[in-house]
């Protein structure tokens, strides 16, 4: 696994050393992300092919980790799986692992497109964070606040959505592109360079929710290739 780097002069940032600095560690002064870096035993690849998905998303129980006849390499992994979720319940949250093949695609994604392929934010109407980690496959990706702009800002774009909505830009229409996630969705100015948060590190980003003190992480999941692995990604 390749060591997280930060972005050469991003101070959004933070790098932690455990799990308990990740969970306490404020989001304050601009930063809006924090990783605890890590270079993980055991064989994940091994542990997705036993999982056996071929397309689409299956969520992936603590039962049917344990029943899988893995290796030792694989038994590690399963180890480090089941040992990430419980120190996630532990603190109060519930955790999710997924092994992905693809996600659904926006049906309509000719003005704005709202799958999670799409640099965005995540949402929620209480302060609350996102943690995630991707053992296998490509890794989620990042971008920096200053490199995109959200779509909906775009003039162009706004005004295709206006006239979608069919009436002012007013509250209602700021109203109509929250309830769409239109207003959630960015697009990455020409040059920004991306960055990918890894394998094996555990992230906690930033959501946008009323009173944040930092703008929220913006992220993506990765494009997939074919002939590429699924991933295998914990998000709670």
């Amino acid at each position: 696994m390749i060591p997280f780097a930060v972005p050469s002069g991003y101070t959004r940032i933070k790098l932690v050393k455990n799990f308990l600095e990740l969970v306490s560690t404020p989001f304050a002064d601009g930063i809006n992300a924090l990783c605890w870096p890590r270079s993980l035993p055991g064989n994940f690849g091994e542990v997705v092919q036993h999982l056996g998905v071929s397309d689409g998303m299956t969520t992936v129980d603590d039962a049917r980790l344990q029943s899988l006849p893995v290796s030792g390499a694989g038994r590690a992994a399963i180890d480090v799986l089941l040992e990430d979720q419980r120190l996630l319940r532990e603190h109060g949250l519930s955790p999710i692992l997924d092994c992905i093949k693809d996600y659904p695609r926006d049906e309509d994604p000719e003005v704005v497109a709202t799958d999670v392929y799409s640099f965005h934010a995540d949402s929620a109407t209480i302060a609350t964070d996102t943690y995630l980690c991707t053992y296998h496959g490509p890794a989620s990706e990042g971008v920096r606040n200053d490199e995109a702009q959200r779509r909906v800002d775009i003039p162009e774009t706004r005004a295709e959505l206006l006239k979608r909505f069919g009436g002012k830009d007013d509250g209602d229409f700021r109203e109509y592109l929250k309830e769409n996630c239109y207003d959630l969705h960015y697009a990455a100015v020409p040059q920004a360079r991306p960055f990918p948060f890894g394998l094996g590190n555990f992230w906690r980003i930033a959501v946008d929710y009323p009173g944040s003190l930092v703008p929220p992480c913006l992220h993506r999941a990765p494009e997939t290739s074919p002939g590429q692995p699924p991933r295998l990604l914990l998000i709670s």
